[in-house]
């Protein structure tokens, strides 16, 4: 397989040139190598690269990728992590909000699957997309906090609303762009990957929960269940490449 297969069938299936970004989202380092193993990460690093070259990948797909906005100089840390690319005959192509958004295998429908949520709809207009998912449930909220420390490990919660879940809105990842959209929707809760300082007073007020559950752990989600569909379509082999950042 070529990176031009794969690329094709990512760019359709996650709609990726639709979707305006800050990323340069799609086929970010071409490579002409013959594709037998793909890695998956969050992030465009070289502890990613590194691990996918000693693993045995010609190709690696990641949430955050190397080119936001364009490339004005190949210096530097971008001049290291491309070299290594090409010398090593790695492509890398990167889904940003392609995959934050997508209603298969998207990081906020994975986060809405993990908690048993039902979803409701969409909430918050960011560029031509609406970048969260309202849910509903009835759940306590120790039990949602419980499955995401099972699952995910240490969460900050911001418990200023009530114990129990009915109207939820998520956003993984940094998602306090959206706390605005879900404290006017009504919901009793929001949950996220990581907030900013300014949010804490702003939920207070406001009386809703804010759930930090790591910005890196909420966006293992989508990337790893994209995986899941890519092995399928291609019967190829793949591997997950952890490399968590604790934030």
């Amino acid at each position: 397989m070529n990176a031009h297969e794969i690329t094709a069938f990512l760019d359709e299936y996650l709609n990726t040139p639709h979707i305006e970004d800050d990323s340069n989202n799609g086929l970010q380092v071409e490579t002409s190598t013959d594709i037998r193993k793909v890695g998956f990460a969050v992030d465009a690093c070289m502890d990613v690269f590194r691990t996918a070259h000693l693993q045995g990948c010609q190709f690696i797909i990641v949430h955050h990728g190397l080119i936001w906005g364009g490339i004005r100089y190949i210096r530097g840390d971008t001049y290291t992590r491309i070299k290594f690319l090409i010398n090593h005959g790695i492509g890398l192509y990167a889904c940003h909000l392609p995959l934050d958004i997508h209603k298969e295998v998207g990081n906020n429908v994975q986060m809405a699957r993990l908690l048993q949520f039902e979803i409701t709809g969409e909430f918050h207009s960011y560029k031509n997309v609406k970048l969260g998912l309202l849910c509903q449930t009835d759940k306590p909220l120790e039990d949602v906090t419980e499955i995401l420390h099972k699952h995910l490990g240490e969460y900050t919660l911001l418990h200023f609303g009530g114990d129990s879940c009915k109207k939820v809105g998520i956003v993984t990842g940094s998602g306090s762009i959206a706390l605005d959209s879900a404290i006017a929707l009504g919901c009793d809760t929001f949950i996220t990957g990581e907030t900013r300082h300014s949010s804490y007073h702003k939920a207070k007020e406001n009386n809703i929960n804010v759930i930090c559950a790591g910005h890196y752990k909420t966006e293992t989600l989508g990337i790893t269940a994209l995986m899941e569909k890519v092995t399928e379509q291609f019967s190829i082999d793949a591997v997950f490449i952890d490399s968590p950042t604790g934030l």
